[in-house]
C-alpha cells in the first residue's frame, strides 16, 4: 500500500504541482489544506503531511505540523523558503524541502517518509538529526 500525503499549502499553484508530483508517483493525496481547521480535518486520513509555514492564516505551519505530529502521528516534511522559521518542530518532523523545489526533492522526501531509502537524492532535501545533530542535505 502506497502512502497517503496531505499537503497543507495556501498557494493553490503550488499545492496542485505537488499533488501532481506526488500523484504521478503512485502516492494518494489526502487532501489539500490551505489552513489550520483544513489540516486538522483532513489529518487522520495521512501518513506523511508537507507543510508549508506561512499559510493564509499566518505563520501557522510549524504549530499545524506539531498538531498532526502529536494527534496522528503524521510524519512531516515542511516545504518552505524560510527554513529558520520552522519553530516549533515537530516531533516527527524529518526535514524540509527548499522553496523553489524539484519534482525530485518533493519525491525524495516522499520516499523517504515512506520508508524506500533507495531512491533519488536532492540537495533541496534537509534532514534533521537526532537531539544534538546537525541538519544534512540529501544528495
Amino acid at each position: 500500500m502506497s502512502s497517503t500525503v496531505l499537503i497543507v499549502e495556501d498557494e493553490i499553484f503550488v499545492a496542485t504541482d505537488i499533488a501532481r508530483i506526488i500523484e504521478d508517483a503512485g502516492y494518494h493525496v489526502a487532501a489539500i489544506a490551505a489552513d489550520r481547521e483544513q489540516a486538522l480535518e483532513a489529518g487522520p486520513k495521512a501518513q506523511i503531511a508537507l507543510v508549508d509555514v506561512n499559510l493564509r492564516d499566518g505563520p501557522t505551519g510549524p504549530q499545524i505540523a506539531l498538531d498532526l505530529s502529536r494527534k496522528y502521528g503524521i510524519k512531516i516534511f515542511y516545504v518552505t523558503a524560510n527554513p529558520t522559521q520552522i519553530l516549533p518542530k515537530a516531533e516527527t518532523a524529518i526535514g524540509f524541502i527548499r522553496k523553489p523545489f524539484s519534482d525530485d526533492a518533493i519525491l525524495t522526501a516522499i520516499h523517504h517518509a515512506s520508508g524506500n531509502m533507495d531512491r533519488c537524492s536532492c540537495p533541496e532535501v534537509t534532514l534533521f538529526q537526532a537531539a544534538g545533530g546537525s541538519s544534512n542535505s540529501l544528495g
